[in-house]
């Protein structure tokens, strides 16, 4: 006989899917027979108790060794298990024999009923067992199956279908429809919780609107709730109101799943790096930002992004705004923590903060600003051997007159609409015109050409003065070029013997054709590969070190 063990929560649908499994002609079921045990070792009251303790096995190891992986005369037994009565001390045998699967259920769903019978606690829910029950598991090299009850109720047949294909046995029809009533298997404790399964023939229905939540529970949901999200995510088949129906996507580096950002005041795995939907970046992109990179061990132009930040959190009358060395403790604990000290780019944003209550007045942020260091493994972004093409965008860069471009702000619209093109074009990014009709930038980069020996960029009226473009007129001069910044026609782009677009994410990226028109030899330039090469030697030796960086221990993830 081979064990089925299903553990669950109070209250999620456990044992309706037991009665599920009772019709099966192969399977015998057995109702929570650690029951006893858990109420003699824990002492805890139930209305029941003293007829359970007098009827029920109360010694664990008899119950594992001759109950749970007793004899039977069916080829499966399927044992219902609530996760707190797992308890210290039972045979190892529990856990290591047998076929394992958790159903979970959102809190929301099952405290405001919990109370029915006894009290409710974050011990009673046992949603920390199961963490714990799936963790222990997973070490031993069988991860369980999770359901959710949400799903089970949305999709019996489709859900059920799936968990005996991971328990490795047959579905059965039968398991969807049962007769009224009792069963012999129930426990004693049936009369107190059963009341209503013994009224259904089958999987019920769910809810269409949900219960008022009762706030006395307020508290215990949200230490509940991370607990039941952390499982859920192991949960193949999820469906909710909004539930995307694409597939999941690959990551462009696979390594960046298991990374560490930082938000707010901490440091936090990737999938509980969130903020606040009252916070500002939600409510309007009300936010500033800064793209840095770290170049063996080494953060680049640190002093000069920290500058443009605070002058941006300044211009945009951000109150409460943390400290140049608070931030800097952030953006190197976040790097550390992560291990990235080479290949790797930050988003820093600095957003104005969390509110009291929706709206878009500067007057409802009374938290302080809300701090975010997201460090990902990536290499530049951009072809910049081969080259890359771009297309000029009918979007017009914003003016000065209505937004600022020299404030870094996330209020990014203007540039995405001009991505929505080039992505339309399929091509790597657009031009943005000014007003008059003058090359500006592009969506992300600012953009130099040469023409006979003459290096020219757009002035910084309507795009932003780049620090990577800062530094790459600096070299311009240096390399002895003759530099020219002015107002630059689209067709002297077109007609240009070299291009290239510059960007603390992609670096220094040739440009090879534009609307069609091959730039110079469509490959990329002297002037372009020598100022590369120049940008690469500064990376090498500048920028601020990061602290307990050790060359020797660098770890190579791209």
């Amino acid at each position: 006989m081979e064990v089925i063990h299903a553990w669950s929560a109070p209250r999620s649908l456990s044992t309706t899917l037991m009665y599920s499994f009772a019709q099966r002609d192969d399977t015998e079921v057995l109702d929570e027979p650690l029951y006893a045990a858990f109420l003699k070792a824990t002492g805890a009251d139930r209305p029941y108790r003293d007829e359970l303790l007098s009827k029920m096995e109360c010694d664990g190891e008899k119950v594992v060794k001759d109950i749970i992986y007793g004899p039977g005369n069916k080829k499966y037994r399927f044992c219902k298990h609530i996760s707190k009565q797992r308890l210290l001390g039972l045979p190892s045998e529990l856990m290591s024999k047998g076929k394992h699967f958790i159903l979970i259920r959102n809190p929301l769903n099952i405290l405001p009923s919990f109370e029915k019978v006894h009290p409710s606690s974050f011990l009673e829910l046992g949603l920390g067992e199961l963490v714990s029950i799936y963790s222990d598991l997973c070490q031993m090299g069988t991860p369980p199956a999770i359901v959710d009850a949400d799903e089970l109720q949305q999709d019996p047949e489709g859900t059920l279908r799936g968990l005996c294909n991971d328990l490795e046995i047959p579905f059965q029809a039968s398991m969807l429809k049962w007769e009224a009533g009792p069963i012999p298997e129930d426990g004693l404790w049936a009369s107190w919780w059963y009341k209503t399964l013994h009224k259904s023939t089958g999987f019920s229905s769910p809810r269409k609107y949900p219960h008022t939540f009762p706030l006395e529970h307020y508290e215990l949901l949200e230490q509940c709730l991370p607990l039941y999200n952390i499982l859920r995510r192991h949960v193949k088949h999820k469906s909710s109101l909004l539930t995307s129906t694409l597939t999941p996507p690959s990551l462009p580096v696979p390594e960046n799943a298991k990374l560490f950002a930082w938000v707010g005041d901490e440091i936090v795995p990737r999938e509980m790096a969130k903020v606040s939907v009252f916070d500002s970046v939600v409510q309007g992109g009300d936010s500033v930002w800064e793209g840095l990179r770290i170049y063996k061990g080494k953060v680049f132009k640190l002093e000069e992004h920290l500058d443009r930040l605070f002058d941006s959190a300044k211009a945009l009358a951000f109150n409460n705004v943390p400290t140049r060395e608070e931030v800097k403790e952030a953006i190197f604990r976040t790097l550390i923590t992560n291990g990235m000290f080479d290949n790797t780019h930050i988003r820093l944003s600095l957003t104005r903060g969390k509110k009291v209550t929706s709206g878009m007045s500067p007057a409802f942020n009374r938290y302080g600003c809300t701090l975010i260091v997201l460090a990902e493994w990536k290499p530049p972004v951009y072809d910049n051997d081969g080259g890359i093409v771009l297309v000029t965008a009918t979007t017009r860069r914003n003016s000065p007159n209505s937004l600022d471009s020299k404030i870094h702000h996330n209020n990014l619209l203007n540039n995405i609409l001009a991505k929505v093109e080039s992505n339309n074009a399929n091509v790597d990014d657009a031009i943005m015109l000014d007003k008059d009709g003058f090359v500006s930038e592009t969506n992300a980069t600012n953009i130099f050409m040469v023409k006979k020996g003459r290096v020219l960029t757009p002035r910084a009226d309507y795009c932003l003065p780049g620090i990577t473009r800062a530094t790459v007129m600096e070299l311009v001069v240096k390399e002895n070029f003759i530099l020219e910044e002015r107002n630059i026609s689209l067709s002297e782009f077109h007609t240009a013997d070299e291009v290239w677009t510059t960007g603390t994410m992609g670096e220094l990226s040739p440009v090879v054709k534009i609307d069609g028109r091959v730039i110079g030899e469509g490959k990329v330039g002297p002037v372009t590969r020598r100022l590369q090469n120049a940008y690469k030697k500064l990376t090498d030796d500048s920028g601020v070190p990061i602290p307990t960086y050790q060359k020797n221990l660098e770890p190579s993830c791209v």
